[in-house]
């Protein structure tokens, strides 16, 4: 039976710190279990509509969890999350991807998930003591795309919330708010910029795109293209979020009484920083084993295209090398990478306020992106 509203002041407490990760096989959601279960020793429940294909380390661990669940579904939810009476931290690192992100319809939906899991969680998980949201960047724009060309803005936790348009983070925040006071529960937002990670669940995997289309350039002799706008080679053009530095940032956020409140914190997760793709594009084209043409800027190139017939291509590098087996679109997602290389807009962030509270850990892009190609090398997901 749910415990009525009437305990909701029940002092909250627990020897030992228990995770509930939403969107666990995802950039995040992976590492997080990883921190959380083998370097921290807590328990880990990790939830997800579908678990991983290939066997992980998350899945040997003794103190981590899986639980297949379809968020969307209510009945299902509290089914199957209100028996987590355990739960000290919640940490929602997913989303539903099935609308555009300006839509009406992508707010109801993630309104939605979170809503059901905070119904079936709050009522009985009386030691619940932190949610961590995790959104993103462009918590700081328009979702559609209104800042002008040229634009460029150095965002901090301060600036005003976009006035125009939908964006689904803000009816996360709100929810947030509305619900966790109720109950007396402090709860922080984190917000990266472009992730770099491993998963083969993830949308905008940036990843996966840059290691399949370097190892296809690989297989088939081909120049390694940045195949983007000179403004995104030569500028600073986004901030690089390491997921092993998001994942801790989540951590330190939740369980730092200094700063954890029930008024709720809002925390930039970036590496810290500037880099240019002009800088960094030879080096990684080094760990491949591949050259970058000395002119390589066309209006026409575009990697959806390009890599449009790529798929058996892929299935043969996979075949041959002995790969964990994935499709091509299970890791690359080329709509995206044409869009991140030709954004006309900048989108930087400043991480003073992590930095002036005590979360200094930092990587540079280039360390983030020859970490995880060495990872997913590991895990047998690239040649």
């Amino acid at each position: 039976m749910a415990l009525k509203k009437s305990n909701k002041n029940h002092k909250r407490s627990s020897t030992k710190r228990v995770a509930a990760i939403f969107g666990v096989t995802g950039l995040v959601g992976r590492e997080l279990a990883r921190q959380l279960s083998s370097k921290y020793s807590w328990k880990v429940y990790g939830v997800a509509r579908r678990g991983e294909q290939q066997s992980s380390l998350q899945e040997k661990n003794g103190n981590y969890h899986f639980i297949s669940c379809d968020l969307l579904d209510p009945v299902q939810t509290r089914k199957k999350l209100s028996l987590l009476e355990d739960v000290t931290h919640v940490y929602w690192v997913t989303w539903a991807s099935q609308y555009p992100l300006d839509s009406p319809e992508c707010c109801e939906q993630n309104r939605a998930m979170l809503s059901n899991a905070l119904d079936a969680i709050l009522p009985n998980a009386r030691s619940l003591k932190h949610v961590s949201l995790q959104t993103g960047m462009k918590h700081y724009v328009s979702l559609r795309g209104l800042v002008e060309k040229g634009h460029t803005s150095i965002y901090d936790e301060e600036c005003p919330r976009a006035s125009t348009g939908n964006n689904f983070y803000y009816v996360q925040e709100d929810l947030l708010k509305e619900r966790l006071g109720e109950y007396n529960v402090a709860w922080s937002v984190q917000r990266p910029g472009l992730i770099t990670g491993c998963s083969t669940k993830t949308t905008y995997n940036f990843m996966g795109c840059l290691c399949i289309y370097a190892s296809i350039c690989k297989e088939l002799n081909l120049p390694f293209v940045f195949g983007g706008s000179r403004e995104c080679w030569e500028e600073t053009c986004i901030d690089i979020s390491d997921a092993r530095l998001v994942a801790q940032q989540h951590v330190w956020a939740s369980t730092n009484d200094g700063i954890s409140s029930a008024e709720g914190q809002a925390f930039n997760a970036l590496n810290g920083g500037c880099f240019t793709w002009e800088e960094i594009w030879d080096l990684i084209g080094t760990k491949f084993g591949l050259e970058v043409p000395e002119n390589m800027f066309s209006d026409e190139f575009l990697y959806s295209t390009a890599m449009a017939d790529k798929a058996g291509v892929w299935r043969e590098i996979v075949k041959k090398r002995g790969l964990v087996e994935t499709k091509m679109d299970d890791l690359a997602n080329w709509v995206f990478l044409d869009m991140l290389f030709r954004c006309p807009v900048k989108l930087l962030g400043t991480r003073a306020k992590a930095d002036q509270m005590g979360f200094r850990k930092r990587y540079t892009a280039l360390e983030s992106i020859s970490y995880w190609i060495d990872e997913m090398r590991n895990e047998k997901l690239i040649p």
